[in-house]
């Protein structure tokens, strides 16, 4: 999920901040204290972003009562500007 924020930026920063997403993997204990590498923030053309997973029940209605089982958990990648946090 885009917010209304990162949508605005334009089709070719969207397309960069998506792929530097997917392409992050700089986690580390100052950043990810709990090792679960679902939070971080990259800069990307000058534009500082959040992205986070949640983990939710089948239903979307809830969080899952086990993230890490994946036949009962939905997750929900959000990509923000970090203003929008």
């Amino acid at each position: 999920m885009l917010t209304r924020g990162v949508q605005e930026l334009g089709e070719k920063k969207v397309n960069n901040i998506i792929t530097a997403v997917r392409l992050f993997n700089n986690f580390t204990t100052d950043n990810d204290p709990y090792s679960e590498h679902d939070f971080a923030k990259v800069i990307v053309d000058n534009v500082s972003v959040f992205f986070k997973i949640d983990y939710y029940d089948k239903s979307l209605e809830f969080c899952s009562p086990n993230p890490a089982d994946q036949s009962i958990t939905e997750r929900v990648m959000t990509i923000m500007l970090t203003e929008e946090y």
